[in-house]
């Protein structure tokens, strides 16, 4: 079946296709209501089905003689460990984990909080959770206690599995103080924290609600699989950069299963056995659907990595990785490439390497730019992927399904729409827009299964959010067009358009532009307030290393790129240059943030930035330039 016959047919008999997805599973009772809804008119898919997400990533393997296959390696440069886990000794973990958490008086229906780092523990506690009905919320490890707070307080959980600390890069960060003064400040008290002492050497206060999670484990009996309801809340994640009261996306089970298994396969091209590798971490939906659900549900071999793409120890830690564990499908967000050919612009570090075993690279989390897509194809001969999703959607909604047919790659699309994502371009009053006509990205509804359920105890601000702005369509909140072959394209979230002279241009487009450059590693495009012309484009550029430009020469021929190309109503004149730019953990750059300090405005640090002291490094170099605000 070719992609346009199993897209057809996915949105003109959809309850169908879904239910021949569906039997891909295995369920303690199959589903036989496919598409219902809540009772708030919202879709819900197998209502009356009943399985275990656990059961289907670990037991069902072992049922099937698989259990000596390697189903986890642990690789952590930061400590220098790689270990591997079968499923065999995967479920032993998981199921002692489990009963440990039932005697200590959960059952299904709590709630838990998973305040981890990239360990192998951190997965065992997500499934040990799904094992007995528990809806986890994992929280990025790291996160400050206020930030975790507000957390704890939205999900209310019995309790916290948590770690003694982290490492970021050479950095050794204490978890448990951070927990201890989360539960501090939160006006909910988790009855109990299990700490898994690393023994690192980082300081690990006790206190009264404190259980060891090693001696958890050891004294507990394995405990079998609880069956759960199809739509049960497999798991609540908090989004990115929240403020306020947060915003909790809920996952349900049934229909998130289905969806993850049928996406390894017919997305990324997974073949039961194959080693997969998302290069992410726990904390973000990334790591919940491609290193932990989606590949071991897939019968795949998950690379669980603690590391960065440079400086543990250089930038030629992700090409280790592929050859010594013969990676098949790895999956990065663009940031990690860019921040790879910054420091081996002609790689080099690649060269040293068997990376036969690799068979395709897909890329997401943020746009990639075409300088980047070609630098990858350049240097490492295999399909380089771009695709698109977001936390609400758990998985891809615009790719190039490598698993049913490879479709021409157009740098700067995405792909086309994923099966079950009937996507469309609307203009400002809900009308449809044509190709190449650029407007607000929507999805017709239903979304397909293992989409977002709603939103934690918030269903008028679910409602407010996604589904009011066009009635009977999920609202996306990025921009975007597609072309004559129904590729599409991604600008940016809709906040990312600026207004110069009443002319609507997109900083994405200009981003391409400029990251063109042959000295430019990474950008960002921001529209500043200008009296004159309401807002004017600011180019921050990160230079490659080793490139010895002058200031003033890279902008002049920056600015005359962007002028070719666009034309003059661009009115790009100022481009910065920045040791870095300023982004979430997971990679994202926060352009959003820029555009409040160059404007002079009030703003939250948001809770996911990488590293607060770029904060005052982007004020001094826009103070120095005199830009913004500063002139």
């Amino acid at each position: 079946m070719n992609y346009c016959d199993i897209y057809n047919k996915s949105i003109t008999s959809s309850e169908e296709f879904w239910k021949e997805q569906a039997n891909q599973l295995e369920w303690y009772n199959q589903p036989s209501n496919i598409l219902s809804t809540d009772k708030n008119g919202y879709p819900l898919w197998f209502a009356d089905g009943d399985l275990n997400a656990c059961y289907l990533a670990v037991d069902k393997h072992i049922q099937d003689g698989y259990g000596e296959q390697v189903a986890i390696i642990y690789d952590s440069p930061v400590t220098q460990t790689v270990k591997k886990y079968t499923f065999n000794e995967v479920k032993t973990e998981v199921a002692k984990l489990a009963g440990g958490l039932l005697s200590l008086g959960l059952e299904k229906g709590d709630t838990a909080v998973i305040y981890m780092p990239m360990i192998p523990q951190a997965a065992f506690a997500m499934l040990a959770c799904a094992r007995i009905g528990v809806t986890h919320s994992v929280v990025f490890g790291g996160f400050a206690p206020h930030e975790l707070a507000i957390r704890i307080d939205d999900c209310e959980p019995k309790a916290i599995i948590t770690a003694s600390s982290g490492i970021e890069i050479d950095r050794l960060i204490a978890y448990k103080p951070l927990v201890d003064e989360a539960i501090e400040l939160a006006n909910h008290k988790p009855e109990k924290v299990v700490v898994f002492n690393r023994k690192l050497g980082a300081r690990v206060p006790f206190k009264k609600y404190d259980v060891d999670y090693d001696a958890l484990v050891y004294g507990s009996e394995e405990t079998p699989c609880i069956p759960v309801n199809s739509t049960h809340p497999l798991y609540i994640l908090y989004t990115s950069g929240t403020t306020g009261k947060p915003k909790g996306i809920v996952r349900d089970t049934g229909g998130y299963a289905t969806a993850l298994k049928f996406s390894m396969q017919h997305i990324y091209d997974a073949k039961e056995g194959d080693v997969f590798w998302a290069a992410s971490d726990v904390g973000w939906v990334v790591g919940h659907s491609y290193i932990v659900y989606g590949p071991l549900m897939n019968r795949n071999t998950t690379v669980l990595f603690e590391g960065k793409p440079i400086r543990t120890p250089d930038a030629s830690t992700f090409w280790r990785v592929i050859a010594e564990h013969k990676v098949n499908i790895m999956f990065t967000a663009p940031t990690a490439i860019r921040a790879i050919k910054k420091e081996d612009p002609n790689g080099e570090f690649i060269k040293q390497y068997d990376l036969s075993s690799l068979r395709i690279q897909f890329l997401a989390g943020e746009r990639c730019d075409v300088a980047t897509l070609e630098w990858y194809r350049e240097h490492i001969p295999v399909p380089a992927i771009d695709h698109w999703w977001q936390t609400e959607s758990g998985w891809p909604m615009i790719a190039n399904m490598m698993g049913v047919e490879y479709l021409p790659i157009k740098p700067g699309s995405a792909g086309k729409a994923v099966t079950g994502y009937d996507i469309r371009i609307f203009g400002e009053n809900g009308q449809e827009l044509g190709p190449n006509e650029e407007g607000y990205v929507v999805i017709k509804l239903p979304l397909p299964p293992g989409t977002l359920l709603d939103l934690w105890k918030d269903n008028e601000r679910f409602k407010a959010g996604y589904l009011n702005k066009f009635p009977g369509y999920y609202f996306s909140g990025d921009g975007g067009f597609k072309d004559n072959d129904d590729y599409i394209y991604i600008t940016g979230r809709v906040d990312d358009v600026i207004n110069v002279a009443g002319h609507r241009l997109s900083t994405a487009e200009m981003e391409e532009i400029v990251a063109s450059h042959h000295s430019v590693a990474e950008c960002a495009v921001i529209g500043i307030n200008d009296e004159l012309k309401g807002q004017i484009p600011l180019a921050l550029v990160v230079a490659k290393s080793g490139e010895d430009i002058k200031h003033f020469q890279l902008q002049h021929e920056v600015v005359h790129l962007v002028r070719e190309q666009i034309g003059a109503v661009a009115s790009l004149r100022d481009v910065i240059i920045v040791q870095r730019l300023p982004k979430t953990r997971s990679g994202k750059i926060l352009r959003k943030m820029m555009r409040s300090i160059a404007d002079g405005e009030q703003f939250q640090v948001p809770s996911t930035i990488d590293d607060e002291a770029i904060i005052d490094e982007i004020r001094d170099v826009l103070e120095h330039a005199k830009i913004g605000c500063f002139k």
